[in-house]
């Protein structure tokens, strides 16, 4: 690496996998319509389920349960999670799809010697899988997933660890996502964040608060310059 690129800002950059990377929400709906038929009730449609990805598995079902008019209490909530786990390991990738730009953004910053990581709510065994599957985990210093035994967003812990990993400040990334989740952990973690429009929010993107938002990951790359980089 150049002398130019390690005074560059941002050093780092964190995504968002669901709704920033990949299109994963006709997978994710699969897997929750699934569970829903072991327990007698009917599918959910994909714009109800989209609506309710973003939080982690946990949020999902416990969500598409009320959504069934069936919530669960903790203890059966705990086992349906559990039982999530294990389904949507087997709908992974059959129709998930990266993001318009996704590996060419991560590639092009990757060249440009800019550190990349993952900071997801979705398990870590299930992210790398995914990452893997489209050619992008081998441009990543790190993935930290929701069970990598810190908070989940909207938490700032998942960006925090991954940050530690690549052994980086907050002051020297910058966080890019979709959702209001994403939004509050870059925000209590002191970093800023640029949302893409298009991914998995119930709130319009230019209502989330994000320092940028932007139409595309292919424009992201050269909004740097039009952030302000925080003081350290």
């Amino acid at each position: 690496m150049s002398a130019m690129q390690e005074r560059a800002w941002p050093q780092a950059v964190l995504f968002d996998l669901d709704g920033t990377l990949i299109d994963s929400a006709a997978d994710i709906r699969g897997a929750v319509n699934e569970l829903l038929a072991v327990h007698g009730l009917a599918p959910l449609p994909l714009d109800e389920v989209r609506s309710m990805i973003g939080r982690g598995i946990k949020v999902t079902v416990d969500r598409a349960f009320r959504a069934s008019g069936r919530p669960l209490d903790n203890d059966a909530l705990d086992r349906a999670n559990a039982e999530m786990v294990d389904i949507y390991a087997n709908h992974l990738t059959e129709f998930t799809q990266p993001m318009a730009g996704a590996v060419e953004t991560l590639q092009s910053m990757n060249d440009a010697g800019i550190r990349l990581a993952v900071a997801t709510n979705k398990p870590q065994r299930a992210a790398e899988i995914v990452l893997e599957h489209f050619d992008m985990l081998s441009y990543l210093g790190a993935v930290v997933g929701g069970d990598a035994g810190v908070a989940k967003k909207p938490a700032p812990d998942i960006l925090l660890a991954a940050l530690e990993r690549m052994g980086l400040d907050p002051w020297n990334a910058v966080m890019v996502g979709d959702s209001g989740a994403d939004v509050e952990s870059a925000k209590a973690a002191g970093i800023p964040v640029v949302v893409i429009r298009g991914g998995y929010t119930n709130v319009p993107a230019d209502d989330l608060g994000a320092d940028l938002v932007l139409d595309s990951l292919e424009q992201l790359q050269a909004s740097f310059q039009t952030l302000k980089r925080p003081a350290p």
